[in-house]
Formats: C-alpha cells, sequence, structure tokens
C-alpha cells in the first residue's frame, strides 16, 4: 500500500470534478423530442451552468442546437461575452436600474418588470444610442419578480409604445410544473394577459424544463431549459409516463493522499462520530466541505475505489474526508470516486432533503474541471 500509483489527470490538486460533454449532447438531444418543430430554445446556464464551467459548456450547448442562453445577472452574461460567446443572451434576473447601460454596452437582454426598468432604459439609450434589449417577466404565481397581471397588459403596451426600447419577448416562470392544477392557474393567468396585447413577433416563453416535458402552451415559441442539460431531472407530473433518459454530467474525484491504521476503538476525524471496530485502513482524499460537499453527509455515503464500494467514515473536515478501505487493495494515488452516473447525486440530495442542482451548484469553489468525451 506505501507505492503511489500515478494517474493520466495532471491537475494541481488531488481532487477535482470531470464533466462529461458526450452525455451534455445526448441529453439535448432527449429534450429536443419533447419540443415542437421551430420552437426555439433557451438554455440556462446561470451558477457557471449550475456549477458544471459555464463558459466551457456553452459551445457546445449552442452546436448541438440550443438557440439562446440564460443567466442570472450581469456579471455572468460579460464573462460569456469575455468568452466570445457571441449568441443572445438573457439576463433572467432582476438587473439593478443603474445597471442597464453596462447590459447595453455588453449586448445583454435583461428582464424588465417595473416603471423604473422603463426609465433606465430611456437613460441608457440616451447615453449610448442603443435601444435596450428587453423580456418582460410576469408574475403568474411564483410571486418572486414580474409584473402582476392586474397590470401586465397596461405595462406590456407602454413598453410597445416606447421608441427606446427593443421589446424581444414576455415570459413568465412555473412555481410547480409537478402539480397540473396549481400549472393550470398559472397558465390561466398567462393566457389572460397574452390574450389581451400584440404578440407579433416577439418570443413568448413559459415551460422551464419540467414544463418542457409535460406541458403544451399555445401561442408560445420558446422554451428554457437548465437542469436537464446536465443530466439531473425535475419533478414531473405524476401522469408524466415518457420521461426522457438524462445522463449525469458531473464526476467527483479525489486521489488517496494518506493510508493508515486505525486501531480498534480508535476515533476517526473530528468529534469521533465513527469509532473503529477492529484495525480498519483508513484513507484520506483532499475533498471538503469548503469544496462543496456537505458536513451533514458525514459517515452516511461511499465512494468507489478500484471497482469496490468504500464508506465514508469520521466528520468531513473543511479539506479532507476519510474513507473505510479495509475490504480493498489500494495505494497512495489511487482514485476514490464520490460521484458518477451511478452513485449519483440524487442520492445525496435525497439524503439531506434537498434538490440535486442545489448540489452541484456547491461544488465549484475550489475544484478544477476536467473536460472528458
Amino acid at each position: 500500500m506505501k507505492n503511489v500509483r500515478q494517474t493520466n489527470i495532471n491537475t494541481h490538486r488531488d481532487a477535482w470534478v470531470e464533466i462529461n460533454i458526450d452525455n451534455l449532447e445526448h441529453n439535448i438531444k432527449e429534450i429536443k423530442k419533447y419540443v415542437p418543430e421551430g420552437t426555439k430554445l433557451l438554455g440556462v446556464v446561470k451558477a457557471d451552468a449550475y456549477g458544471h464551467g459555464a463558459v466551457m459548456l456553452a459551445p457546445t450547448i449552442l452546436a448541438s442546437g440550443i438557440d439562446m442562453l440564460g443567466v442570472a445577472s450581469i456579471d455572468e452574461g460579460v464573462d460569456l461575452r469575455n468568452a466570445k460567446i457571441g449568441c443572445d443572451i438573457l439576463i433572467l434576473g432582476a438587473v439593478p436600474v443603474w445597471a442597464v447601460e453596462s447590459a447595453v454596452n455588453a449586448d445583454l437582454s435583461i428582464s424588465i418588470f417595473s416603471k423604473g426598468h422603463i426609465e433606465a432604459c430611456r437613460l441608457a439609450f440616451e447615453r449610448t444610442g442603443i435601444k435596450p434589449k428587453v423580456h418582460i417577466k410576469l408574475d403568474t404565481g411564483m410571486n418572486r419578480i414580474g409584473v402582476s397581471q392586474d397590470d401586465a397588459v397596461e405595462f406590456i403596451k407602454e413598453v410597445q409604445n416606447s421608441d427606446f426600447i427593443n421589446l424581444q419577448g414576455i415570459f413568465t416562470h412555473l412555481a410547480m410544473a409537478e402539480n397540473i392544477e396549481e400549472t393550470k392557474k398559472q397558465l390561466d393567468k398567462w393566457n389572460n394577459v397574452i390574450s389581451k396585447i400584440n404578440t407579433s413577433g416577439l418570443l413568448l416563453h413559459v415551460q422551464n424544463t419540467a414544463g418542457t416535458m409535460s406541458y403544451t402552451v399555445p401561442g408560445t415559441n420558446m422554451r428554457r431549459v437548465g437542469i436537464a442539460l446536465y443530466g439531473l431531472a425535475p419533478d414531473y407530473p405524476p401522469c408524466l409516463k415518457d420521461k426522457p433518459d438524462l445522463k449525469q454530467l458531473i464526476s467527483l474525484k479525489g486521489r488517496i493522499v494518506n493510508i493508515h491504521t486505525a486501531k480498534d476503538g480508535e476515533g476517526v476525524s473530528y468529534s469521533y462520530t465513527y469509532r473503529a471496530k477492529g484495525n480498519r485502513i483508513i484513507a484520506t482524499i483532499p475533498i471538503g466541505y469548503a469544496d462543496g460537499v456537505p458536513r451533514a453527509l458525514s459517515n452516511k455515503i461511499y465512494g468507489v475505489l478500484n471497482g469496490k464500494k468504500v464508506p465514508q467514515v469520521g466528520n468531513i473536515t473543511m479539506d479532507q474526508m476519510m474513507f473505510d478501505i479495509t475490504e480493498v487493495e489500494a495505494a497512495l494515488g489511487d482514485i476514490i470516486m464520490l460521484l458518477d452516473e451511478e452513485n449519483s447525486i440524487n442520492n445525496w440530495a435525497n439524503m439531506l432533503g434537498t434538490i440535486n442542482y442545489e448540489l452541484t451548484c456547491r461544488l465549484k469553489v475550489r475544484l478544477p474541471r476536467v473536460y472528458t468525451r
């Protein structure tokens, strides 16, 4: 066990995330099966593509048939522009009124829903000579951001009559796409507004990932997909039988940096939440909660070492975690895989009572990305 085995992955850390590009292309093909011919697709790459790396994945996403990209903030959009990503990019979140000019200068489309936004667009046009590109956000039940149903028609017409705004689209967001009745309420509000305005030439988009697989919304001509790109399934309506065959992109791996024996009764890691029963061989890898693996998973998860499952033992620390590898022949430098398609991120999410993509978003602080096919 004292021999050090070499691997063909070279990073500055003995821990990294691997992203499978083939699986990304596969997932987009699956998504397109649910999208009518002629309907555009917006790929959501906010939060650094849910922790997968927006700049690295954007070219493949676009080459695979996605028409435009969605981000959460101006900074995220600028990062893509700096990487020479030239497609339309929509900022889905609320842009500060004082920053609208920055969005215009970066050729980013913004979401608007207030009088303040209209005034900010006017000022940005006066300063730049460029009409801000906008999508109007309607609040049909998410109760997060957006113009209310009561004010929406008047607001949309005011924007349409403004000679300093380039109105590109109108959209809303489904709060419970897995719930047919609640979704119907939102769609009724959407239709009530859209039926009262001229939508010629506009992009109309309602369906998110789950909505794309589950609902047809007449008159819409674009859909937004996020987590499905990355092989992560949303909550679907129970009646949906034909689900896409999605493949997880992300794997999490760490090399063994230390192997030693914990003697019978000895504790491992802080607070000794694990004690050895008999002499146990313990391996350490340099991945911890500062890398995005929640401490609450301590003593609950497993890794795969040389094809065999090994339990994680002791409290996960800031930078390291330990595994009981007594039953596996191993050496320093061998790789322990924490996540892959079989040992999926869904397992961790279920243990923690959260959603899969909250966890992928966490795995982005210090871990290098390795992109593979």
